[in-house]
């Protein structure tokens, strides 16, 4: 017997503007989901407070720049009965956070049992996916967190909808970062994703793939050191950002600079005008690697295999 393969499907995600604007309270729910999540930055923490759904079981997420390294992001995890007045006292005595986040449910089916639970797993999976820095102090463990089989299950499939919406309200703690950007880097040829290059005329050379939508520059790429370009590089800072965190190291007897490590950009133009030290068209000078073909048309050629092909 043949089995099919499971495909995705889409899901509709439920933005509600609680002020009406769109840089105040946030609600996000998925269709058909008793969850809610809450979102407040600082400016509207008050207003979250305020909401009657924080004043029940759940948990929350601080979250905000790692002041220790500003590659980084940092965020704290906890659980409440009522969850209003513990994070006001987590959200005063952290002050690296910028966004505040409440998780609860619409029918208050919440136990403590099913919140302590879904903090120590939110804390094992935001180890194990390892894109941010966490605050906790303590780590529990999920296998402490005892809880009936078919209650598991259920804070699983609770999980498995957090792990959709937390991305679109902008946490990705929960993402897996890219494999090529993890310890077997270097056998990113074995990944099946397509490499791209920068072969420049300076003798600079850069390899880079592109994973679940993010841009990873490998580990043993070269950078420019000054390019000597007049105009204006808006990653100039955040270049010396990395060579300050280490991402960036001087290359031996040369005038370029070595990627320690795998480091993930946020768009192929920001992972070039660091390459090139200077502003760059990412979808423009990176290639595939071998070929003439550049990254707008490789992106432009998937599309067309998408509808020959949906």
């Amino acid at each position: 017997m043949t089995l099919l393969r499971s495909e995705p499907f889409g899901r509709t995600i439920q933005l509600f503007l609680a002020d009406g604007v769109p840089n105040g309270l946030i609600i996000a729910s998925i269709h058909g989901w008793t969850g809610s999540v809450l979102v407040a930055t600082q400016s509207t923490f008050a207003r979250l407070l305020a909401r009657p759904e924080t004043d029940r079981t759940g948990v929350y997420i601080l979250f905000g720049p790692d002041p220790s390294d500003a590659l980084s992001m940092r965020a704290y995890i906890g659980e409440a009965d009522s969850v209003c007045d513990r994070i006001d006292q987590s959200a005063g005595s952290r002050g690296f956070w910028e966004t505040a986040v409440v998780i609860t449910t619409s029918d208050e089916a919440l136990t403590k049992g099913h919140v302590r639970y879904l903090e120590a797993r939110l804390i094992e999976m935001t180890l194990s996916a390892g894109r941010v820095v966490l605050d906790n102090s303590q780590m529990p463990a999920p296998d402490r967190r005892r809880l009936p089989e078919a209650d598991r299950a259920n804070m699983e499939a609770f999980l498995a909808n957090l792990k959709i919406i937390l991305p679109v309200v902008g946490l990705d703690l929960l993402k897996p970062r890219p494999r090529a950007a993890g310890p077997a880097a270097s056998e990113t040829a074995a990944l099946g994703e397509a490499q791209f290059e920068i072969r420049h005329k300076s003798g600079v050379q850069a390899t880079a793939v592109e994973e679940d939508g993010e841009f990873v520059v490998l580990e043993g790429s070269e950078a420019l050191k000054d390019a000597g370009f007049q105009g204006t590089n808006s990653y100039g800072e955040f270049k010396e950002e990395l060579i300050a965190q280490g991402v960036l190291t001087p290359a031996p007897n040369s005038e370029k600079y070595l990627f320690s490590r795998a480091y993930t950009f946020k768009s192929p133009s920001a992972a070039a005008a660091v390459v090139l030290d200077r502003n760059a068209n990412g979808r423009r000078v990176w290639k595939v690697v071998g070929l003439k073909q550049n990254y707008h048309e490789w992106q432009e050629q998937k599309a067309r295999a998408v509808e020959e092909n949906p």
